[in-house]
C-alpha cells in the first residue's frame, strides 16, 4: 500500500545527532503536557548543558549519591477520570535530563539508535507510526505528532479496508508504568549481550542504570510526561515488533498487517483465526518483557472502516453537536462526555464552545452560571479537559464586573476541586484562568507557587556538589516573568489548541 506522507514534519531518526539534542532539550520536548505559555524549561535546560559540558555524574555527585535519593524528579499527579485513578507526570531533574540527552546522542550513539530501529522496522508488515515528530514548519511539534497519528494511523486503517476482511484491536495496560529498564538495555543491546555484558560502557546499560538513578533504584517504569521517554518506549516497543515478527514467521503465519502507535495496536487479517493467534503471539512476547495486553480494550470487527475511527469521534460527528442557544449547546457537549468520558472528541467539542463564547460582551446573569456549573462538571469529571475548560471559565470570570462576586465564584470552583485527590495539573490551569486573581487561593502544586516565587526550586538536588550547577537549580527561573505579565487574562486558543486555525 501506500505510504501517507505528513510534509509537515519528520521523524527524529531523520536528525543528525546535533539536531536531536538541539530537539530533546526543547522546552516542549522536556515537558510534554499542555502548560500556560509563561512555563519555559529551555533555560535551565541550556545552563546545565553548558556548565556541565563533557562532566560525568561523579563529579559533580555529593558524598549521598543520586540513587539515593527520593524524589529527584518533581511529579505532577493529573487525575484520568475524576474519581480514584491519576497518572503521574514527572519533570526530570534536570542534570540527569541533560546526562541522558547527552550519551544519547552522542555521534556514535545515535547511529546505533537508528540502526537498531532499522531492524526494528525490517519486517515490512508491521509498522509503527508513532517515532517522535518535529515539525517542519511554524507550528508545535506536538500538532505534528498528532496530525501524523491522524494521517498514518486512521487513514492507513481505512485504507487497509480494501486488502482485509477482520480488524483487531488491543492495547498494553499501563505501559510506561510496566517497562522493564533492563528490557530497555535488550532493546539496544539484544536481550543476549546485555545479559552477559553488563557494563555501563554499554549505550543500553547506560539508559537503564541513568533511569533507575531517576527511580530511586527503580526498575520497574520509566518516567511519563517527556518526548525523550516516549522515544525511550519506542526503542522497547520495537524489540517487541522485530521479535514478534520473527515469531509469526516461525508458525507460518504471513497473511497479516499490523500497525502500532505506541501502545496501540491494529492487527488487520483475512483470517479471525489469524487474528487470534497473532494475538497471542503477541501476549506471549509481552509477558516476557514484562507487559500484559488489556483485555477491556481488545476487540475485533469485521467493520474495519467503522472501527477505524474511534466511536466518540463518529458520534459526536454523527450528532452534529450544536444548538444556537449556548446553554443548550453546553448541555450537548455534557451529554456526550457521559458517552465518551475523557475522549478527544469532548476537548474538540469544548473547543469549538470556546470559539463561541470569546465573542461575548456581557454576563448574562440568567444562563451564566448554568453554563459555568456545566463546564466546571465536565473538567471535574473529565481531566483531560483543563486547558480549554479552564479557558472558557477565563472568558466567564472577564464578564463578572463585581469583584466579590467573582471573588466567590472562584473559592467554590476551588472548594469543588479540591474534594478530587492529585490535583496539580489542574491547579496549574486553575492558576492560569484566575490570572488576576491568584492571590484569592492557596495552591499546594509547587510549579504553581514559582508565580510567585519564582527562584524556588521544585527538584531534589541535595545529590549535587557542584556549587556552580547548586547556583543554576537555585537561581534558574522556569517562570518567563515578562510573558506571564504580557498575557491577558482571559485564555487565548493558542495556548491549548493545537490546530486553531483549522479546527471546528
Amino acid at each position: 500500500m501506500r505510504e501517507h506522507m505528513n510534509t509537515e514534519a519528520i521523524t527524529i531518526l531523520e536528525l543528525t545527532h546535533e539536531q536531536a539534542q538541539d530537539f530533546f532539550l526543547k522546552s516542549e520536548s522536556y515537558f510534554n503536557a499542555d502548560m500556560p505559555p509563561y512555563f519555559n524549561f529551555r533555560p535551565i535546560l541550556d545552563a546545565v548543558k553548558n556548565t556541565m559540558g563533557d562532566l560525568q555524574l561523579n563529579g559533580i555527585m555529593a558524598e549521598k549519591k543520586v540513587i539515593d535519593c527520593e524524589k529527584v524528579n518533581h511529579t505532577i499527579h493529573t487525575n484520568k477520570d475524576g474519581k480514584l485513578s491519576w497518572r503521574p507526570l514527572q519533570l526530570i531533574h534536570p542534570v540527569l535530563y541533560f546526562y541522558l540527552v547527552r550519551e544519547l546522542t552522542e555521534a556514535k550513539n545515535w547511529e546505533k539508535i537508528k540502526e537498531r530501529f532499522s531492524k526494528f522496522s525490517s519486517n515490512q508488515k508491521i509498522t509503527c507510526l508513532s517515532i517522535p515528530v518535529k515539525s517542519s514548519e511554524n507550528k508545535k511539534d506536538k500538532a505534528a505528532q498528532v496530525n501524523s497519528w491522524w494521517q498514518k494511523f486512521e487513514l492507513q486503517s481505512i485504507e487497509l479496508a480494501i486488502d482485509y476482511d477482520y480488524l483487531f484491536e488491543t492495547d498494553i495496560a499501563d505501559c510506561y508504568g510496566s517497562i522493564y529498564t533492563h528490557s530497555i538495555a535488550w532493546a539496544v543491546e539484544t536481550k543476549e549481550v546485555a545479559k552477559i555484558n553488563r557494563s555501563i560502557a554499554l549505550l543500553g546499560n547506560f539508559i537503564d542504570k541513568t533511569i533507575q538513578k531517576m527511580q530511586f533504584n527503580q526498575t520497574n517504569g520509566i518516567p511519563q510526561g517527556s518526548v525523550l521517554m516516549d522515544f525511550i518506549a519506542e526503542i522497547t516497543l520495537g524489540y517487541i515488533d522485530e521479535i514478534v515478527g520473527e515469531k509469526l514467521s516461525e508458525i507460518l503465519i504471513s497473511d497479516y498487517k499490523i500497525l502500532r502507535y505506541r501502545d496501540d495496536y491494529r492487527i488487520f487479517v483475512n483470517n479471525q483465526s489469524d487474528g487470534e493467534l497473532i494475538l497471542k503471539t503477541l501476549a506471549d512476547v509481552m509477558s516476557d518483557m514484562g507487559f500484559r495486553l488489556n483485555s477491556s480494550k481488545t476487540k475485533s470487527s469485521s467493520d474495519i472502516i467503522t472501527s477505524s475511527v474511534k466511536s466518540d469521534k463518529n458520534s459526536w460527528m454523527a450528532s452534529k453537536g450544536y444548538h444556537n442557544n449556548l446553554l443548550k449547546h453546553c448541555s450537548l457537549i455534557k451529554q456526550h462526555s457521559l458517552n465518551y468520558p475523557n475522549s478527544g472528541s469532548l476537548s474538540t467539542a469544548l473547543s469549538e464552545f470556546h470559539k463561541r463564547i470569546v465573542k461575548l460582551k456581557k454576563f448574562d446573569s440568567t444562563t451564566s452560571y448554568s453554563i459555568i456549573s456545566i463546564i466546571i462538571d465536565i473538567s471535574y469529571r473529565n481531566p483531560r479537559t483543563y486547558p480549554v475548560a479552564f479557558a472558557i471559565l477565563s472568558k466567564y470570570l472577564s464578564l463578572i464586573t463585581d469583584i466579590e462576586e467573582r471573588t466567590s465564584l472562584i473559592k467554590r470552583i476551588n472548594i469543588k476541586f479540591n474534594k478530587l485527590p492529585n490535583i496539580g495539573y489542574m491547579e496549574i490551569w486553575f492558576q492560569r484562568a484566575i490570572k488576576s486573581n491568584i492571590e484569592t487561593i492557596t495552591f499546594n502544586e509547587k510549579l504553581c507557587n514559582l508565580v510567585t516565587e519564582p527562584n524556588n526550586s521544585v527538584w531534589n538536588s541535595e545529590w549535587i556538589s557542584s556549587k556552580k550547577i547548586m547556583r543554576i537549580m537555585n537561581t534558574t527561573p522556569i517562570i518567563d516573568l515578562t510573558k506571564l505579565h504580557e498575557i491577558e487574562d482571559v485564555i487565548d486558543s493558542l495556548e491549548f489548541d493545537l490546530f486553531p486555525r483549522i479546527s471546528g
